[in-house]
């Protein structure tokens, strides 16, 4: 499994249907909607500012949050944007590879 962290901005349709549904009834669908494709929510946070919601996620592959994310985003409601999470492990092997990299006019 693959972990994301979601930040969602609800755009004024999504916040009207949030203000009627309550954000425990909306977790709730959340939490269905990621299980039907296989996933999983480790945590999921509303908060003030630019991001309505944080959400990190456990997905089978990256297809898979691909495909919510295209059907999230397709809607007039909510605007999510996502980050692949990665095990500190998978840093150390990034480490260990060989990159011939050279910066711009050096």
């Amino acid at each position: 499994m693959s972990k994301y962290l979601i930040e969602g901005t609800y755009l004024a349709q999504g916040s009207q249907g949030l203000v009627k549904e309550g954000g425990t009834s909306r977790r709730v669908f959340i939490e269905g909607l990621v299980k039907s494709i296989g996933g999983s929510i480790e945590s999921l946070y509303y908060a003030f500012g630019d991001v309505d919601i944080y959400c990190i996620v456990d997905m089978p592959d990256a297809a898979t949050m691909a495909a919510l994310s295209l059907a999230v985003n397709s809607t007039e409601s909510v605007r999510i944007k996502t980050i692949v999470l990665m095990d500190p492990s998978v840093i150390d092997t990034a480490s260990n590879k060989a990159v011939n990299y050279q910066p711009p006019g050096q």
